[in-house]
């Protein structure tokens, strides 16, 4: 059922989120709480893996039904009951299911649900398993129910295919707990027509940290087994590194969380480094909501020079020969020259980008919330562009020597289509290429690149 080009489940969402009561039937007349809603794609633990979550509001069975030409194959999953432990009302079903032995590059066709009520009928592409493969890459964080910019432009970016997997780097719906729980029930029906198509790969951040991030932890069906807190996974030719900043700051859940992560992602780039691995996966990026480094006009650690987030990880990432930091946070855009430890070590003056000698950090931070955005301070030497556009950024690894990064506006777009723009890197619209050729670092190679500034 339909209303005004949202689903009855979208209405019913956005009127619990105000404090409207309102009661609707789902799909062949099945009533809304056995209705499945919020679903939404990610990535399992191998390349033939994808898993399927969605909500519903009481207890049903876990069905998936798919197939490339028809819904022939039948998957079951598992259900599980989580209570809002703030609001006694506050109870959601959630419902995971693993669609197994997946082609590379095939299209599948599906729905979920039960005999009860079955969602929409959506379809996904599997990734692809071959070098050659460069998927287009959209990452942004602090997106939220009200004023969230960038969800028309991603929505459309779908449906056109131009998008093959959303990363989402912490803070969702602004809160997923908010009025308990109906703000994040709002914001999971909003992507369903972005994830229920494209992976959705989430990151943990502070707006999360209700409860133990126990709303992110449910809703959300991330790699490994530390509830999407850490995780790993390759796509094309990048290996994709998901953490927690959040460790550093809510140290009331424990401070053994700091020394896990910690262990598990030395192991983990450790891994990634062994030859044959950065042979097939030349890139390493980092995702984490709290950046290193900004140039903001507030009280946050990235301003500061002790940032919690730098003192901990930089040093790591810097040996371990990360390429690329993604952050968000801060409500702006920020790309910064390679650097470590405050000093600049650009590949050349004019091609600072190319073999630089230590990472590049990004902080994608303005795809819209009530937050609205920050206030930039004047602009340091090592930060090579800032922008308050709303918007978010898209990369792409054409091969093992260059990567594409792109920043699109949202607002922008009133005045020219982002496809124009695609060929000309004219204004803050940025094209940046680096060599991955050179990943053995050294504090020596990057005092000579600063000798040239």
């Amino acid at each position: 059922m339909k209303m005004f080009g949202l689903t009855g489940v979208a209405f019913a969402a956005l009127f619990q989120a105000l404090g409207i009561g309102l009661f609707i039937s789902g799909s062949y007349g099945a009533p809304a709480y056995v209705y499945p809603m919020h679903v939404h794609l990610s990535y399992g633990e191998t390349d033939m893996q994808m898993v399927v979550t969605w909500t519903t509001y009481n207890s049903t069975d876990s069905v998936v039904e798919f197939g490339s030409t028809y819904l022939s194959n039948v998957v079951k999953g598992q259900v599980t009951k989580f209570f809002d432990a703030n609001d006694t009302n506050g109870i959601w079903y959630i419902h995971r299911v693993t669609l197994q032995d997946l082609k590379p590059g095939m299209k599948y066709y599906y729905h979920c649900g039960s005999d009860q009520g079955w969602s929409d009928l959506f379809f996904f592409t599997n990734r692809r398993t071959d070098i050659n493969w460069a998927p287009w890459i959209a990452a942004f964080g602090d997106m939220g129910s009200v004023n969230g910019r960038s969800i028309p432009r991603l929505q459309e970016e779908v449906a056109k295919g131009t998008i093959d997997v959303i990363l989402h780097v912490g803070d969702f719906a602004y809160d997923l707990d908010s009025n308990g729980g109906a703000m994040g029930d709002a914001f999971m029906q909003q992507i369903e027509s972005i994830a229920g198509y494209v992976p959705y790969m989430a990151t943990v951040g502070n707006h999360e940290n209700a409860m133990n991030f126990s709303h992110y932890k449910q809703r959300f069906s991330m790699p490994g087994d530390n509830q999407g807190i850490f995780y790993s996974y390759n796509l094309g030719r990048i290996h994709f590194v998901s953490i927690s900043t959040e460790v550093f700051y809510y140290t009331q859940y424990g401070t053994a969380q700091i020394e896990t992560q910690y262990n598990w992602l030395k192991k983990d780039l450790e891994k990634a480094n062994e030859p044959k691995n950065r042979e097939r996966y030349p890139w390493i990026v980092v995702l984490g909501h709290r950046p290193m480094y900004c140039a903001i006009a507030d009280t946050d650690d990235c301003d500061l020079v002790r940032d919690k987030v730098r003192v901990a990880l930089e040093q790591l990432f810097y040996e371990q020969g990360v390429d690329l930091e993604i952050w968000a946070h801060e409500h702006e855009y920020e790309r910064m020259y390679p650097m470590y430890n405050y000093t600049i070590c650009k590949g050349s003056e004019a091609y600072p980008y190319k073999n630089p000698a230590a990472p590049v950090h990004i902080v994608t931070g303005s795809a819209g919330c009530q937050e609205l955005h920050d206030t930039f301070l004047p602009q340091p030497k090592w930060v090579a562009k800032n922008v308050l556009d709303y918007g978010y950024t898209k990369l792409k690894a054409i091969n093992a020597t260059h990567l594409y990064l792109q920043q699109i506006s949202d607002d922008k777009q009133r005045i020219a289509s982002m496809y124009a723009r695609l060929v000309t890197p004219l204004g803050w619209y940025m094209r940046v290429n680096m060599s991955s050729t050179s990943h053995n670092r050294g504090c020596n190679s990057c005092a000579l690149m600063l000798a040239k500034l």
